[in-house]
């Protein structure tokens, strides 16, 4: 199951155990802004766990968890989800979707560093 499979208050504790890069179900529950109750916070962590998004680990009386993989490698991962079922796989439309929305404020130093890529890609020949 890739992240954008995950349910909303998965993603959260996902994010939370993320931030940490190695959290206990206490310092999650502290994490999160709207919380549910403790017993369903490390309800949610065991699920992950058994979905293969984190591993844990036991600390004196304390089960800590781990993310199974990198944020940048989950995030490549629910990307990829979002590309193919909102815009047809298409990096262009997603953009699109992007630039034309009202709300998008792109400074001008990101405008630089997306250029910067798109060369980068070029050279690749991607």
């Amino acid at each position: 199951m890739s992240p954008a499979e995950l349910s909303r208050r998965e993603r959260q504790i996902m994010d939370a155990v993320f931030a940490f890069e190695e959290a206990s179900a206490n310092q999650v529950l502290e994490a999160l802004e709207d919380p549910p109750s403790r017993t369903s916070v490390r309800t949610i962590l065991r699920i992950l766990v058994d979905k293969g998004h984190l591993t844990q680990r036991l600390v004196g009386r304390e089960l800590f968890y781990k993310p199974t993989k990198q944020k940048r490698a989950a995030g490549q991962s629910a990307f990829r989800k979002v590309l193919n079922t909102f815009f047809d796989g298409s990096l262009e439309n997603a953009f699109a979707a992007h630039f034309s929305d009202s709300n998008a404020d792109l400074s001008e130093d990101e405008l630089k560093r997306l250029a910067a890529l798109i060369r980068a890609a070029r050279k690749r020949g991607q």
